[in-house]
Order: structure tokens, then C-alpha cells, then sequence
């Protein structure tokens, strides 16, 4: 079995150590053979390959490739070199399939304040009507995609963050996204609002009193907060709302 030599970049996704070596010291081959290769191997892995007749690549031939490499490579963190592509089917197409213009309805909330209630309810009647709807819940989430988050503001921003990505793919799909989240940073659902930049997100304020949120407590958060035991945070409402709803009276879940 023959060996040659040739030249690549490597673009490790972990760090390597490496010992230093002496311009006049030349490199060991033995150091590249598979383990236990025999001595008829180590003799042919020095000889010289056919690529070494030819001709030299120039300088600059051998940076281009490089820096093609290097554009290539999607191990650098942070994703700092990746690249957009684009599939012939795109959001207007799938529209047209589904009859249907994708769009995101985000209901925001106090916790206890029925957002879960109205989104799966919106969601059974989009269903009856023929649409093609979806709910992200938040706890449902907190079960799988952000089960490694918390609720610290940085651990409450990161997954919003998250749901906002999800449902831009799920608006760009053709769907009709219902997302259920208390969200209670301004910011954050601003964020998620500039990641639909033709109007298709929709924010639902269930404007409901804390006092009723508080008697109702359906998975007892407020009793926590009020012994101590969790930390609550403030709400901060839209300036503006887009839509808010009023619960007047307590309505069984039909």
C-alpha cells in the first residue's frame, strides 16, 4: 500500500496541541502511518511522490484556496461564517399550497391570565375552518427545546429569543404559529416582532387583573411567590397595544 503527501488546512473544532519544531528538522513519516504498519510500508511512504514532479503552486493560488477554505469552514463559534441558501420553493409557494398566509399570533400575559386557554382554542377553530395552525406553549417548550433555560431575565430573554426563531420558520412554512408565552419583557417580544418585518406578527394582550390571576392560580405560582419560595417579575405591556383582550367573567374551557 502506498502512501503520498499532500497539503490541507485543518480547521479544528476543538484545540490541539502541538509540539514545536526546528526549520532544519525534518518531519518523521513514521509519524503518519497507521498503527502497526510494517517496514515495507514505512520505505514506500518515503518515497516521493508523483505530485512532486509537478510544477509549484504559486502564492497566490494557494492563499485563494486557502481563504476558500477558511469560507467553507462552519466549525468557527458564533457562527460567524455560514452563508444563506436559498431553495427554489419559497413562502409564497407554500402559501399558495395551503391556501393560507403564514403569520405569527403572539399572546402575552400574566401567568394564570388564560393564554394557553385562547391559544388552543384559536387553534381547534383555525382547525375546523380548514387552516393549517400550530400552538407553542411555553411550558411545552420548557419540556424539550428550553429545557436547559431557567427564569433569570438573561435565561427568560434566551428563551424568547428561541420561540421567536421558531415561529418565523413556522410563519415562513405557511403556518398560522400561536404562540402562548407570558414574555413579560417589552423588549424581547419587540425582538421577535422585528424578525416578521411584513406585518405578519399579531401581539394579544390578555389584560387581565392581577388579583384575578392570583385567585385563579391554576398551577400555583402565586401561592409560591407569596411564601417566598420563586421571585416574580413585573409585566411591561405595549405602549400600544395591537389588541388587547378583557376576560370579564371566568369561561369554562369548552
Amino acid at each position: 500500500m502506498l502512501f503520498s503527501f499532500s497539503r490541507c488546512i485543518v480547521c479544528p473544532a476543538l484545540p490541539i496541541s502541538l509540539s514545536p519544531c526546528r526549520a532544519t528538522q525534518a518531519p518523521r513519516s513514521a509519524d503518519l502511518l497507521p498503527p502497526r504498519a510494517s517496514a515495507a510500508t514505512h520505505h514506500a511512504v518515503e518515497r516521493p511522490s508523483p505530485l512532486a514532479r509537478l510544477p509549484p503552486r504559486s502564492s497566490a493560488s494557494t492563499a485563494v484556496g486557502e481563504d476558500r477554505v477558511l469560507q467553507m469552514s462552519s466549525t468557527v463559534p458564533k457562527s460567524s461564517n455560514i452563508f444563506w441558501h436559498d431553495c427554489p420553493v419559497g413562502k409564497t409557494d407554500r402559501q399558495k399550497l395551503l391556501k393560507q398566509k403564514g403569520c405569527v399570533v403572539w399572546i402575552t400575559g400574566l401567568s394564570g391570565s388564560g393564554k394557553s386557554t385562547l391559544a388552543c382554542t384559536l387553534g381547534r377553530e383555525l382547525h375546523t375552518r380548514g387552516k393549517l395552525a400550530y400552538v407553542l406553549d411555553g411550558d411545552n417548550l420548557r419540556h424539550g427545546l428550553n429545557k436547559d433555560l431557567g427564569f433569570a431575565a438573561e435565561d427568560r430573554a434566551e428563551n424568547i429569543r428561541r420561540v421567536g426563531e421558531v415561529a418565523k420558520l413556522f410563519a415562513d412554512a405557511g403556518l398560522l404559529c400561536i404562540a402562548s408565552f407570558i414574555s413579560p419583557y417589552r423588549r424581547d417580544r419587540e425582538s421577535c416582532r422585528a424578525l416578521l418585518s411584513d406585518g405578519s406578527f399579531i401581539e394579544v394582550f390578555l389584560n387581565m387583573s392581577l388579583e384575578l390571576c392570583e385567585a385563579r392560580d391554576p398551577k400555583g405560582l402565586y401561592k409560591l411567590a407569596r411564601a417566598g419560595k420563586i421571585k416574580g417579575k413585573p409585566y411591561l405591556s405595549r405602549k400600544i397595544p395591537y389588541l388587547i383582550m378583557f376576560l370579564v367573567r371566568e369561561l369554562p374551557f369548552p
